[in-house]
């Protein structure tokens, strides 16, 4: 060990260093590793392989935090109040409300705080290291930086690693960089001019000095698609062999980097919390000049002090409506179990709500948009014959019905013209073409016509061969021959390329021919040659063995170079056995016919050749070249395939619901432009010439250049963590409310900076579930939908809610208020002043908040984020409905005062008078906008048994004796009560009267409303009828 040679190296400066300078750095034998004395040293002096957690605060801790919410300590504050004032009954009230508010808010939070705890289970638990010259198998968090790691496919790597002595090995980096294709590995130099710096302050001790790195400025290499040299923790090893030099451990990671990111970030408060916060204040202003007026006004009055302070308090507690965070977490909480059910987990209550007032959806593309699962959807024949294969939309790995051509041409009528790019127009006739969630060829024609008696069939219906051209049929051939796949029980073992090949042939029925043929020897993938060429001989049980055949697959410009010819179909299909009654796939009965016949590769060939891979590549799709021949050198090209990552189903309809009503939608991806911008089209997302930016261009722009320009951006393409986390914040320093959704290690950090994140529940990673506000259990993009809409109608409910408790609270206190100025006897007792507060703090008030999603709230575009709840709408409505119950109560109780004196039966009428203005308001508040008749009065059944309930507990106060002893309380007589339904039931057709006026003003709507109450005759349906 050397003075000055540091225990971490940034993977940047890494991969600019031969790996004999890192060995050497490091003090570390490549062939025998550290050896056991050195690495308990350098454990002792870095520290273990570990992501580093705080100390979690103690549970007590955060049981309190949860009243720091203003609401809550106005609550704390009228409690501690009363319980001066001696009034015990309004104290325990109080306190039992905020108990229950800051316990079921503990819950919550306590379930959500996981994020940091699940990146543990991305860490590896054991790996392969050499030590003292033998391979060792223990736990990662013991590896050290210099430590020598063996790699083989399905590790996932302990440590970012400096590779060597690699055998084809490619590295699934999607959940770092949200790219779907494996990453070829290589162990060269990237370049020999780019100094090491950053690097960790903890050094080694040595005799020696290694002049590593300076602080010269140098241009850095960008993100870690370009770092081929570098293996990341927490990635997997897809396919090859090799060796590793652990460069960073635990947080010194690139993979720790996303955790200190993480762990740095805090959710914004919600909208909801926001609005709340600020009803809270309005509360308190409102009760300090409640309590001020009421002392000052009865200090001029002549009275005492300590009566105005114990009226000051009971009006401001009056004011207050102390179920109101009740009501609210309940509302939350029937919201979360409604997405439930819809597949929408919601792990924080107050983001039920927020979806409401998303206005721009951020996604990664790969695994939430698309399905992160290669398919083949172009094929290219020899004879430039171009195929489209729609993808399924079933089980991806289920059995396709094909396609059956007839070649008999006795009826015309049904024939369909294909054009190929190179042959003549030819036709054929298309029958019992299967439409339904089947596969289907259509070569590329835009003039191309089904047949008119074209059915759906299933697969048992067809019995007759099936048939489909030669020339897809080498390709499939050559696909699942040079592949080192497997697909057991739909899980892919290997790399997505060839996983796509294998499902080409499942679609097409076609069997694994590997198990055939004996695979002599294999010249795998490299960054040098970009083929990959396997020597195969058939199996065959005569004496005389098969010719040796080469079967090839690569980048096309070099498998050209080792074709000198190429095949072209001189017949239209191909025959196909019928299914076995065993069920396995079909066996190609022309494999070796002589349907496909050769022709030199010429050099117009060969650019026509290339112009078609050109198309496809300018499509976004990955290209292939496949060839075999009994020649490596002299091989036969069959074709070209094209590969994507196809969009999800149902992704397309989604958005375009989403920009209907309002809602952007923005693609953040990891992929090349092309591929990002070829799914952006197909989803709908991206047209040719709108703005796209990568994740490059955000890094040099600073947060306020993103600002200006983020509005007019769909598609951000190379883009990391930090690059996502900054288009985030811009959107949010924007005014607008962000949701993000995401499945991978690379969205986790933007998902918690979002103020909705949204993961998969079913790909996405531990990091990615926890770090969410949502998680989706289908994994459907469409989901965000329904979840959004239960967003809407839940604030539509909450705004109810509070509307009617704001309008009985302004009610009481304006009731109470008036008569203490008035010097008049007090109208209510405090028992019935209690019973009225149970009812606005209730069952009443708790059953608007699960009334049903209106379609008309659904359908508007998302709220403002600092739109208030009590908006000048609302107020109008809560002020209008408090005028008429304070003028109509104070009606009968000076009707019931003609006699000057105050009995039992003038409180039992103003008291019940009051109760009943009560119930008619919620009934008025069940919809701001709709009318009740159209609404319907039974459509929400939770209040009509809470109304119903608080009807029968206040006919037991009037009527039952003991409760009539309790309550000062006398019975009333049928006449007193239909006054009182009369009067109270103005403040229903008064909210009706407004809602019709504001909907409609025309005739035509008058006339139909009230005619929808008029039965017509029986004559005049018949009439209709006839009609």
């Amino acid at each position: 060990m050397i003075p000055g040679g540091q225990a971490h190296i940034n993977a940047r400066d890494a991969a600019v260093k031969s790996i004999d300078e890192l060995a050497n750095y490091f003090k570390v034998d490549l062939k025998t590793g550290l050896d056991h004395t050195e690495a308990q040293h350098r454990l002792k002096l870095c520290g273990p392989n570990e992501l580093k957690h705080p100390n979690p605060d103690p549970l007590y801790k955060k049981y309190l935090e949860q009243f720091k919410e203003p609401m809550i300590l106005l609550l704390l504050s009228s409690a501690c109040i009363s319980l001066i004032m001696k009034q015990y009954d309004d104290t325990i009230s109080i306190t039992v409300a905020i108990l229950i508010v800051v316990t079921v808010a503990f819950i919550q939070s306590y379930r959500s705080e996981k994020v940091l705890e699940a990146l543990q289970k991305l860490m590896p638990p054991k790996c392969s290291c050499l030590r003292s010259g033998e391979m060792h198998t223990f736990l990662a968090s013991y590896l050290v930086p210099g430590d020598i790691v063996c790699l083989s496919v399905g590790d996932r790597l302990p440590a970012d690693l400096r590779l060597f002595d690699l055998t084809d090995l490619r590295m699934d980096e999607s959940s770092l960089t949200g790219e779907t294709e494996a990453v070829p590995k290589s162990s060269e130099v990237l370049c020999t001019h780019f100094p090491i710096s950053n690097t960790s302050e903890v050094r080694f001790s040595s005799t020696q000095n290694v002049n590593i790195g300076d602080n010269k400025a140098v241009e850095r290499l960008r993100g870690c698609h370009d770092l081929i040299n570098i293996g990341f923790m927490g990635t997997l090893v897809c396919s090859g062999t090799g060796k590793g030099l652990v460069i960073g451990t635990g947080e010194h990671s690139e993979f720790g980097e996303v955790f200190r990111m993480m762990h740095s970030e805090e959710a914004p408060r919600t909208p909801l919390q926001k609005s709340m916060d600020k009803l809270g204040k309005h509360l308190s202003a409102i009760s300090l000049i409640i309590i001020s007026s009421i002392v000052i006004i009865g200090l001029f009055q002549g009275r005492h002090i300590l009566e105005l302070l114990t009226i000051g308090v009971s009006l401001a507690v009056a004011a207050i409506p102390e179920g109101l965070p009740i009501v609210v977490t309940v509302t939350l909480a029937i919201g979360q179990m409604r997405m439930a059910a819809r597949n929408a987990i919601v792990r924080r209550l107050p983001a039920v709500e927020t979806l409401g007032c998303v206005n721009v959806v951020c996604s990664d593309k790969t695994g939430t948009m698309t399905k992160n699962e290669m398919t083949v959807s172009h094929i290219v024949t020899g004879s430039l014959e171009r195929y489209t294969i729609p993808i399924q939309q079933a089980n991806k790995h289920s059995d396709t019905t094909c396609v059956k051509l007839d070649m008999n041409y006795a009826n015309p009528s049904n024939y369909l013209t294909v054009t190929s790019a190179a042959t003549p127009t030819e036709t054929i006739k298309l029958d019992n073409v299967s439409l339904s969630n089947k596969l289907m060829l259509n070569h590329i024609n835009p003039h191309y016509q089904m047949s008119a008696n074209a059915r759906s069939v299933s697969f048992d219906e067809l019995r007759t061969p099936y048939y489909y051209p030669p020339s897809l049929d080498s390709i499939i051939q050559i696909g699942c021959i040079c592949n080192n796949a497997t697909i057991r029980d739909n899980q892919l073992f290997g790399q997505p390329t060839e996983g796509a090949l294998l499902r080409l042939a499942s679609q097409f029925h076609a069997l694994d021919e590997r198990a055939f043929y004996t695979r002599l020897q294999e010249w795998p993938f490299s960054s040098e040659s970009k083929l990959m060429i396997v020597k195969c001989v058939r199996n065959n049980q005569s004496s005389t063995p098969d010719e040796p055949v080469y079967f090839a697959k690569g980048a096309v410009d070099q498998l050209l170079n080792r074709c000198a010819f190429t095949s072209f179909s001189n017949d239209s299909a191909i025959s196909m056995q019928s299914s076995p009654s065993d069920g396995h796939p079909f066996m190609l009965s022309n494999r070796y016919s002589n349907n496909s016949s050769i022709k030199p590769m010429d050099l117009e060939t060969r650019k026509a050749i290339l112009n078609e891979a050109s198309i496809l590549g300018n499509l976004g799709l990955r290209v292939l070249a496949l060839a075999k021949g009994v020649n490596s050198e002299q091989m036969i090209f069959h074709g070209l395939v094209g590969l994507i990552d196809p969009p999800r189903p149902g992704v397309t309809e989604c958005i375009r619901i989403l920009y209907e009503s309002g809602v952007r939608v923005i693609m953040i991806t990891g992929d090349a432009k092309e591929t990002a911008c070829t799914i952006g089209s197909r989803l709908s997302l991206y047209r040719p010439g709108d703005l796209c930016l990568s994740g490059e261009e955000v890094e040099r722009i600073s947060v306020e250049q993103l600002m200006s320009v983020v509005r007019n951006v769909t598609v951000f393409y190379r883009s990391g963590p930090k690059h996502k986390c900054k288009i985030v914040k811009a959107l949010q320093q924007s005014n607008l409310v962000v949701a993000m959704t995401g499945d991978g290690v690379n969205d986790a950090i933007a998902l918690k900076s979002s103020d909705i994140g949204i993961a998969m529940g079913r790909t996405g990673t531990d990091v990615c579930r926890e770090a969410a506000d949502i998680v989706l259990l289908d994994d459907n993009f469409a989901t965000i939908l329904a979840a959004m809409e239960e967003g809407k109608a839940l604030f539509h409910n909450i705004k109810n809610f509070i509307g009617f408790q704001l309008s009985t609270s302004i009610a009481a206190l304006a009731l109470i208020a008036l008569s203490t100025l008035l010097s008049l006897p007090s109208p209510l007792n405090a028992m019935q002043i209690l019973f009225i507060n149970i009812l606005m703090d209730g069952p009443p008030a708790q059953s608007l908040g699960v009334e049903p999603p209106d379609p008309h709230v659904v359908r508007q575009p998302p709220r403002r984020a600092n739109d208030s709840i009590l908006d000048g709408r609302l107020m109008f409505n809560v002020l209008t409905a408090s005028s008429l119950i304070v003028s109509g109560t104070l009606w009968i109780f000076f009707r019931e005062l003609s006699d000057n004196k105050v009995t039992r039966h003038d409180t039992t009428m103003t008291f019940t008078c009051f109760v009943l203005f009560d119930m008619f308001n919620a009934l008025s508040f069940r919809s701001q906008n709709k009318s009740i008749f159209s609404l319907g009065f039974f459509s929400n059944r939770l209040f009509v048994l809470a109304v119903g309930l608080s009807l029968f507990g206040q006919l037991l106060v009037i009527y039952f004796p003991p409760l009539q002893a309790v309550f000062q309380t006398e019975a009333l007589t049928l006449k007193d009560l239909v006054l009182l339904v009369c009067l109270t039931s103005s403040v229903f057709f008064v909210s009706e009267l407004r809602k019709l006026v504001r909907i409609r003003s025309d005739f035509y709507f008058w006339a139909t409303y009230f005619l929808s109450f008029i039965k017509l005759p029986r004559r005049v349906k018949m009439d209709d009828n006839m009609v």
